[in-house]
């Protein structure tokens, strides 16, 4: 089967369920404009919104959440925490967790970051992989960049992502 017809397959399979997690020492779910972006375009795709959290750049939160949203999600979005400043452990915390790596999502967004960015993608840890039969994805909390992997990277891909992880 090629990829047109994985693609193809995966339609016919529904609605996506997607959790988005926001990783913030700032927001709140009332000012997080990145976890309401992703909300309407979420909605926008045909898929669902299976749970939403926003956390602190605490590893024990993180998980916390990955874990309490994992079961009810194909796909987690998680925004923020990506740098490299001392405060960014979301990328450390979810290596850890992941049991298959995407490296191909990383290589992709720093790559499409390069035309935006510049020389600053090389700063983003943006990072994907498999965790309790869904695909989770690490985003930089920036609304540029989590615009820039729903529509280039994520959208496209979501059915076929959410159907190759549950087969």
């Amino acid at each position: 089967m090629g990829t047109d017809a994985h693609r193809a397959a995966a339609e016919s399979r529904g609605p996506v369920a997607v959790a988005v997690i926001t990783v913030s020492d700032s927001r709140t779910p009332e000012t997080d404009t990145n976890g309401q972006w992703l909300h309407e375009h979420i909605a926008t795709a045909g898929a669902t919104v299976s749970g939403y959290r926003v956390v602190h750049d605490e590893p024990a939160e993180i998980r916390t959440a990955v874990d309490e949203l994992v079961a009810d999600a194909q796909v987690l979005v998680v925004n923020g925490g990506t740098g490299v400043s001392r405060r960014d452990t979301t990328y450390d915390t979810l290596a850890g967790m992941l049991e298959k790596t995407l490296p191909g999502f990383g290589e992709l967004f720093r790559m499409l970051s390069w035309e935006q960015v510049g020389s600053a993608a090389m700063l983003s840890r943006a990072t994907a992989g498999t965790y309790r039969g869904a695909v989770i994805v690490s985003i930089p909390g920036s609304p540029k960049a989590v615009a820039l992997a729903w529509e280039k990277l994520l959208e496209p891909e979501l059915a076929h992502l959410a159907w190759e992880v549950g087969r």
